[in-house]
């Protein structure tokens, strides 16, 4: 059986568990064992520690890596920044020696060890590379049934890409998250802003009008040139924007539309036949319609 380490991060656990749910839901059907990562802490996400302390940022990224280490796992996870901050702090470990060095003077006081053999997927990549498109297409109970989808790979997914241990061949032009999503049965077009950031990190903290303006333009124009259904993200970060951001912005009277969004690990846990409460009950803008219309086979 193949085994995978579980790191949630900060927001999964804080904000949307029903992602934890669908992930766990999904790995489990597949026939994944799911490795609980007892004492993982934050990524530590770019916003942070990378800006003011590379050492730092490197100790936390590799206490966690050490954890799965120990329990001779890789990892995946469903937020995008740790999986960029994670990929990213090993691959500046590798290239300086040095720092990897200082970083495991510093675990030893903890009684860890990082010695670099963990591999840290993303959910979409995993699904890709080790699951495979086929055998989702042949787990899927309930079709999509060219549902038109409006996907968001999220930026720290895709670069910096010489760090990252998985990867779209070219990362200008994604296809795993819409190859995924075809699996499923939808239709995942092209569209003008796709490698456009959805404003999600440190500038929503501070600026949060120019922030949400990112999100704005590049759902506006999603909307106009291939009118999606339902918004699917690869990160979680970028969930808590097209989903919780996105009803904030429609009670604040910014925008007169909504459209629904997930994260990929509860589109793929829904058209396995996880119970819809638990993967996507934490939405918040209305989702029931799109639950319905899967269920349905309509």
């Amino acid at each position: 059986m193949k085994r995978i380490g579980l790191f949630l991060g900060c927001n999964i656990p804080l904000r949307r568990p029903d992602i934890e749910y669908s992930m766990r839901y999904i790995l489990k059907e597949f026939g994944v064992e799911v490795v609980d990562l007892e004492g993982a802490t934050c990524c530590p996400a770019f916003g942070t520690m990378p800006s003011v302390d590379l050492v730092g940022w490197c100790v936390g990224a590799a206490w966690n890596m050490a954890i799965a280490e120990e329990k001779g796992v890789d990892m995946i996870t469903g937020c995008g920044s740790c999986y960029g901050s994670l990929n990213e702090a090993r691959y500046h470990m590798e290239k300086h020696p040095e720092i990897k060095e200082k970083v495991n003077e510093i675990l030893a006081k903890g009684g860890k060890k990082y010695e670099g053999k963990v591999k840290v997927w993303n959910v979409y990549n995993y699904l890709y590379e080790v699951i495979g498109l086929d055998a989702i297409k042949e787990k899927v109970k309930y079709p999509l049934n060219e549902m038109v989808l409006g996907i968001q790979v999220g930026c720290h997914n895709l670069w910096p890409s010489k760090a990252h241990t998985s990867n779209d061949d070219d990362v200008f032009h994604p296809k795993r998250l819409k190859e995924v999503c075809e699996a499923l049965g939808g239709k995942a077009p092209e569209y003008s802003t796709m490698l456009d950031c959805c404003g999600m990190g440190a500038l929503g903290s501070l600026a949060k009008e120019k922030s949400w303006n990112l999100f704005l333009n590049k759902v506006e124009k999603m909307r106009a040139e291939i009118n999606p259904e339902l918004l699917v993200t690869g990160c979680s970060s970028c969930l808590l924007r097209f989903d919780n951001d996105q009803a904030q912005m429609k009670k604040e009277g910014l925008i007169d539309w909504e459209v629904p969004a997930v994260h990929v690990a509860q589109l793929v846990a829904l058209c396995l036949g996880a119970e819809p409460e638990k993967a996507v009950g934490l939405a918040e803008v209305p989702i029931e319609g799109i639950v319905e219309k899967i269920r349905g086979g309509k």
